[in-house]
């Protein structure tokens, strides 16, 4: 039993589930207080969905990757190139986290639901497959990796189909406030891969994945990682923006842009693997602190 959990942990990711389930449970919350109204048994609903979604995507992912785990250091004791677990066994346990979480959704608000299948599919059949052929797997990849907040955004509503019951909601807090947390998200993962990439590059090579901008560790790739850092500065003033985020929140996200932008600069000098890790974990930082200090300066659109 206790391999097991070991392995199952493995196979869905468990830290990277997480911080995704962190992410979409947040940005429900934030939806709640739009609204002025916390269901918790839905925050509940919502956190054990996403769960079991980005488990599911994940799972296909290692799926898809079982021969190419083999390769590499950081995934070779993974429970599919181990041998520890069978290719029926993960797909068996990856359609039913896929199908459950998706129902779970889809009872707190069909947009949600809907958003949830698109991120699976896309995340682990055409962003997976990718990431052997052409660098441009980063920009595919992000998409699906910026839904959650959008997911969890949606997810504090109740629909009435396509639309939403709650009539009294501005037109502002439907689009721009969820969308915006999208975008913050989506830029966010470009210095964060790119960053990895260029740590696990060897890694990486093993297998034939071409994640860095050029495929190699060369300048113009430090330069891509410089630019994304930097574009988390005025990505970051976009809630103040547009009126849904206070200063407290403005300046915690300039102060983690501005480290961004200060790492990507050194890395652009130095172009070391101890530099793209300063970008690395600044990105682990980022979002969580972020997204929590939102959370709690949050202005409500009316």
């Amino acid at each position: 039993m206790k391999q097991f959990i070991s392995d199952f942990n493995k196979l869905v990711k468990l830290r990277l589930t997480l911080t995704v389930v962190f992410s979409a449970s947040i940005s429900f919350l934030i939806g709640a207080r739009q609204q002025d109204d916390i269901i918790w048994i839905n925050w509940l609903i919502l956190t054990i969905g996403g769960f079991l979604i980005t488990g599911s995507a994940n799972g296909f992912n290692e799926i898809i990757e079982r021969d190419l785990d083999k390769l590499m250091k950081r995934t070779e004791d993974r429970p599919l190139p181990a041998g520890r677990m069978t290719t029926g066994q993960a797909l068996v346990l990856s359609l039913f986290m896929g199908i459950f979480g998706t129902l779970l959704l889809v009872r707190l608000n069909f947009l949600a639901g809907l958003l949830s299948v698109f991120a699976i599919i896309l995340y682990a059949f055409v962003y997976t497959p990718l990431k052997q052929k052409s660098p441009i797997a980063v920009f595919v990849g992000a998409f699906p990796g910026a839904l959650p907040p959008l997911i969890g955004y949606y997810a504090a509503f109740k629909s009435a189909g396509f639309g939403f019951e709650y009539a009294a909601v501005s037109e502002a807090a439907i689009v721009i406030t969820p969308w915006v947390l999208f975008l913050i998200q989506f830029f966010w993962q470009f210095p964060h891969f790119w960053a990895i990439a260029w740590v696990a590059d060897e890694d990486y090579k093993r297998a034939g994945f071409r994640l860095l901008p050029t495929t190699k560790k060369d300048t113009i790739s430090a330069w891509m990682i410089f630019i994304s850092a930097v574009l988390m500065v005025p990505v970051g003033v976009l809630p103040l923006y547009y009126g849904f985020g206070g200063w407290v929140f403005t300046v915690v996200s300039l102060v983690g842009g501005l480290l961004f932008a200060y790492y990507g600069f050194k890395h652009i000098k130095e172009m070391t693997d101890a530099t793209a890790k300063k970008v690395m974990f600044t990105s682990f930082i980022y979002l969580p602190l972020t997204q929590l200090v939102l959370l709690f300066d949050f202005i409500p659109l009316k």
